[in-house]
């Protein structure tokens, strides 16, 4: 049994998160997710074409576009971020995809502390295709150290500024935690991920062992990408995923 709310036009399901994304997205019956990552980053605006061109060529409406993967140049401040949030979801509302004040796109924000894109872009996308597979698909959105909608992360962060061990250690427990929530929600646990990444600046082998593979969350192995979470006082982030077909478009 799953909490998660049905979006037909899309062929998918997703958990409410926030206004600039859902918590996650699973495919519904006689749908399967695919994810496509760019070779290299595209910018915002280029991206939503790309994408745009992408779905149509596939014989698919714009409403199944389900999850995607951005690259920012460095962390927002909370004003800057809630500014380029509202940027964000305009071409969504243009595609049919926001209904009233839920938005069903599942997203992770990161930003890459080597090798900066120079503004916003996309680095992957995901959409459902029509499928008889028999298992089901998912994204789980990007979820750093700080519960979502609350008026300030600042006044939320799990250990602010505090780098410590201990307090990466009590960063990953939280965001893990929460991670395991939403995937419940979606109706899927560790064991159906294909894919788990982690976003972070600071050193994690001393958790890797007791709090990442012995609770099963790298069952299909973990990728660690030395990226920063997308707001300034935000040190943690993971996403998952459970799909079968995966691109890569030069």
């Amino acid at each position: 049994m799953t909490d998660a709310k049905s979006f037909p036009k899309g062929g998918y399901r997703y958990a409410k998160g926030v206004f600039q994304y859902s918590a996650g997205v699973a495919a519904e019956p006689g749908f399967e997710i695919v994810r496509a990552r760019f070779l290299k980053p595209v910018p915002l605006e280029e991206g939503f074409a790309r994408i745009k061109n992408h779905l149509e060529s596939a014989g698919r409406p714009l409403t199944a576009f389900a999850a995607c993967e951005l690259r920012s140049p460095k962390p927002f401040d909370e004003q800057g971020f809630l500014a380029f949030n509202k940027r964000y979801v305009e071409p969504l509302h243009a595609w049919g995809l926001i209904e009233g004040d839920e938005n069903p796109v599942a997203r992770s924000n990161v930003c890459p502390i080597a090798d900066p894109p120079s503004e916003p872009s996309f680095h992957a996308f995901s959409y459902t295709i029509p499928s008889t597979r028999k298992e089901g698909t998912f994204i789980v959105a990007g979820g750093a150290e700080a519960p979502e909608g609350t008026a300030s992360y600042e006044q939320h962060t799990v250990r602010l500024r505090d780098r410590s061990p201990d307090a990466i250690r009590e960063k990953a427990q939280w965001v893990l935690a929460e991670a395991e929530r939403r995937m419940a929600s979606l109706g899927f646990g560790w064991n159906d991920c294909t894919a788990t990444q982690l976003y972070t600046a600071y050193n994690v082998h001393h958790i890797l062992e007791d709090e990442i593979w012995r609770r099963g969350a790298a069952s299909a192995g973990l990728t660690w990408q030395y990226c920063r979470p997308p707001v300034d006082v935000l040190d943690y982030e993971m996403d998952m995923r459970g799909v079968s077909v995966e691109y890569v478009l030069s």
